[in-house]
């Protein structure tokens, strides 16, 4: 299992170098062979990250498959994961060679698109394996890069602008983080993420132009960390990018965008935020608990009022990332359960809502919603898959939704029940405006001409939703499969950040682990 890690995240990136040296042409056949080896190389980097998964062990919450190389300045390339890191990785394994099927409609610059989505793989997985600080920011960053051609090159009419928007609001909520590193770099004399975990920050409550800092450097280390996370995931009130990305964005770029992408700020909280700055994560945790459940609220009830679909399912996707950073800050071991649980959860359906999406867009190249309706009529198959994933993103109990809801509302009740109160409205507004949806789509009656002809899923639209189908199913009635797996790693941790903050102060609160 030598070098197995490094293997799975350069794999795609080796094929996306086949692609711009090997083939040559735009006609129909380089297309299809452009997305053949595509599709086979992100089946074949899944394929290689199974025995990783296999072969981890729950039990041992180091980091496993260890790779260690001098890189550059002294600079290394350590990549390994734990059993946080684990299912991100296999969720970005499972999902790309489903983004690639849903790239065989393209038709314009089809290698380059290919190549995007290739490099980009390599980047998420960079990010979820890398245990360098520095590493980790130079993925982190360059991940945008990709995102932002697709976006700009393959996306609808204001491309250019929603590319600019993205590319602009995560860069700057990233040079925060930048500057905390490099104080974190002179401060513990490392970089190595694992080492940084044990360091202990200084977090003496100190005051700067006039203002009482509670958790000193912790505290400003958190908030910086805090800036970039916070616009990726995104949470509100800097969630603006999103709906503008998604709408903008190609189907696939939308797929990998919710599904993925926005897992990189969960995942930055679970690895940065709380084991390295556990003082500064204490004192805003109320604070943050306090913006999920206004986001999850705010965002629901705009999603009632919009008319186009993916805009739609864009604000769904803020309101349902409420839930994870509830889970995470109420520092509690249903929580972190909970949090990883609804962001796993949460890539197999988006996903799925936005190849629904994709597929009618395909035929009508319209998202608005009024421009649909009777669709059960003409396409039963697609309605009984549209409705599946509706009721999973409403949270239906028998879907992996329910699970990752229930266990975050559990958690946060035990650290604030008015937030948990709150929160628990928005699962209201979702039902609402997510039957509404599938209501004026899928229901009434076929009276737009333009719809008397269209076809029901086809064999390849199939085949991309029967995975995803597998998993909201099988997680929505076996989460032992996932909570087994994660629940070592995320005990572990907050045992850490419990013993940080006491060693800062005997009486300081400790959240009640649930059992």
């Amino acid at each position: 299992m030598d070098n197995v890690l490094s293997l799975v995240i350069f794999l795609p990136s080796l094929a996306a170098l086949i692609l711009m040296v090997v083939l040559r042409g735009e006609d129909a056949a380089a297309q299809r062979n452009a997305k053949v080896l595509a599709l086979v190389a992100t089946l074949a980097t899944f394929l290689i990250s199974m025995p990783v998964l296999i072969n981890f062990d729950p039990l041992d919450t180091s980091f496993q498959f260890v790779e260690e190389y001098d890189w550059i300045a002294g600079l290394k390339y350590k990549v390994g994961v734990d059993g946080i890191s684990i299912l991100f990785v296999m969720l970005t394994t499972f999902l790309m060679p489903i983004v690639i099927g849903a790239c065989w409609s393209v038709t314009h610059r089809v290698k380059e698109y290919m190549i995007m989505f290739l490099v980009l793989e390599t980047l998420m997985l960079g990010v979820f394996c890398a245990l360098d600080l520095i590493l980790f920011y130079v993925i982190f960053e360059a991940g945008l890069i990709p995102m932002f051609l697709i976006v700009g090159i393959w996306g609808g009419k204001d491309r250019v602008y929603a590319a600019f928007k993205f590319f602009l609001y995560t860069l700057l909520g990233s040079v925060l983080m930048l500057v905390a590193m490099i104080y974190m770099w002179f401060d513990a004399g490392t970089t190595d993420i694992a080492a940084l975990m044990q360091h202990q920050f200084a977090s003496k409550d100190m005051v700067i132009l006039g203002v009482s800092v509670v958790g000193g450097i912790q505290t400003l280390l958190f908030l910086a960390f805090f800036a970039s996370f916070a616009v990726k995931m995104p949470m509100w009130p800097v969630h603006t990018w999103l709906p503008d990305a998604h709408v903008q964005a190609p189907t696939a770029g939308s797929v990998v965008l919710a599904a993925i992408l926005l897992k990189m700020g969960g995942y930055g909280f679970l690895r940065f935020s709380l084991p390295m700055f556990p003082v500064g994560a204490e004192v805003m945790a109320n604070f943050l608990l306090w913006l999920s459940a206004i986001a999850i609220v705010y965002t629901s009830l705009v999603a009632l009022v919009q008319e186009d679909m993916k805009k739609l399912i864009a604000y769904s996707s803020v309101a349902h990332m409420g839930f994870v950073t509830m889970g995470i800050f109420a520092l509690n071991q249903q929580g972190l359960d909970g949090a990883i649980y609804q962001m796993l959860s949460h890539g197999f359906i988006s996903a799925a809502l936005f190849l629904a999406v994709g597929v009618i867009y395909d035929r009508m190249h319209t998202r608005e919603i009024d421009a649909y309706g009777g669709l059960v009529i003409r396409m039963p198959v697609y309605a009984a898959v549209f409705m599946l994933f509706t009721m999973a993103n409403v949270g239906l109990p028998g879907t992996s939704g329910f699970v990752g809801e229930f266990l975050t509302l559990t958690a946060v009740f035990q650290a604030n029940t008015w937030v948990a109160f709150v929160a628990t409205t928005g699962v209201i507004f979702s039902a609402g405006y997510a039957l509404w949806l599938y209501r004026r789509v899928i229901f009434g009656d076929l009276i737009k001409g333009s719809l008397k002809g269209i076809l029901d899923m086809d064999t390849r639209e199939k085949m991309l939703m029967a995975p995803l189908i597998v998993m909201t199913i099988l997680l929505g009635v076996y989460p032992a499969l996932i909570l087994d797996l994660i629940g070592p790693s995320t005990s572990a941790l907050l045992e850490n950040v419990n013993t940080a903050q006491g060693l800062v102060s005997d009486t300081a609160p400790q959240a009640p682990a649930a059992h």
